[in-house]
């Protein structure tokens, strides 16, 4: 019986090696719990994600974070910012984007989900010395507390250009905007004419802004519809300029019955050395009707000849 048991073991040990070997993705969801809104950087050698922790409002009072080198194996980060060091923050914390400037880490957050401009809250910005914080607040108050062109102050993106030139786009309720942040970010810098917060809003849009530049041109996306619906998705447009004008093109990803439903508010990730374009989004199980059950998942995408996006398949 002890040789067998040993024999079974050793077994075990091999069968568990095997399959640690062989194993090539992450499989969807990358990570276990409720995330959204992700957004996915690449620093360094590091593929990271930030998102929202899904969850009531109330609820909403902190930030976790996931690093990887490889897209398979994912380590979480718990709580890099919370309200604790955000005094004006008090929940609704959503949809962070991070960016790197001069060995600093600043990290766009919207918090508290305000309706009107006699409300405290909207997109504030802190700071850490590592991407995996401790974040602190930057500023000691929101960054955006108005609403602009009737954006609301949410699901902000910061966007760094081909000449460093930094900007970030943002926008609830329908319409979005671009502003262009000075060179400590603490502020903005007025367009030539004169407008800080420039209008870029196309057709359908909703919420959840995205841009990355690729061959030369500017790729905008951004979700549709509602995100508790079934018409949530993810759709874009191509442009000369971060300004546009930004023609929608179509949509590039949506739910599938088979698989999940409400898949959007994404991010793109781009691996140069492989020549690897990823897109990084939630979506909902088909086992769950809680708004909240929301996850993260990732799809490689492909690009036509003619630089259009394919449409992204759904899969486990």
């Amino acid at each position: 019986m002890r040789k067998l048991l040993g024999l079974l073991l050793i077994a075990g040990l091999v069968h568990s090696a095997s399959a640690q070997k062989k194993k090539t993705h992450a499989g969807n969801p990358v990570f276990p719990g409720w995330y959204a809104d992700p957004e996915g950087v690449v620093f360094g050698k590091e593929i990271w994600i930030y998102p929202t922790f899904s969850a009531p409002y109330e609820k909403q009072v902190y930030f976790d974070a996931f690093s990887s080198t490889d897209l398979v194996t994912w380590k979480k980060h718990p709580r890099i910012l919370d309200t604790a060091a955000v005094k004006w923050a008090r929940r609704a914390m959503w949809a962070p984007s991070v960016i790197q400037k001069n060995n600093k880490y600043f990290f766009f957050f919207g918090a508290n989900d305000i309706q009107s401009d006699q409300e405290e809250g909207g997109i504030g910005v802190a700071v850490a010395d590592r991407p995996g914080g401790p974040f602190k607040d930057y500023l000691g108050k929101p960054l955006i507390d108005k609403f602009h062109n009737k954006a609301q102050p949410i699901d902000q993106f910061a966007f760094k250009d081909k000449d460093g030139t930094c900007y970030l786009i943002y926008g609830g309720w329908k319409h979005c905007n671009i502003a262009r942040l000075n060179d400590d970010f603490t502020g903005f810098v007025p367009f030539a004419d004169g407008t800080t917060f420039k209008e870029i809003t196309p057709e359908k849009y909703v919420e959840g802004p995205c841009m990355f530049v690729k061959d030369g041109k500017y790729y905008f996306m951004w979700s549709e519809g509602g995100w508790t619906g079934p018409d949530y998705s993810v759709a874009y447009a191509i442009a000369d300029s971060p300004m546009g004008p930004f023609k929608r093109i179509g949509r590039i990803l949506q739910q599938d019955p088979a698989i999940a439903t409400g898949a959007g508010h994404h991010s793109v990730i781009h691996l140069p050395k492989q020549n690897k374009w990823y897109i990084v989004y939630h979506r909902r199980p088909l086992t769950e009707t809680d708004r909240n059950a929301r996850e993260t998942c990732i799809e490689e995408m492909h690009f036509e000849k003619d630089g259009t996006i394919k449409p992204v398949t759904l899969t486990k």
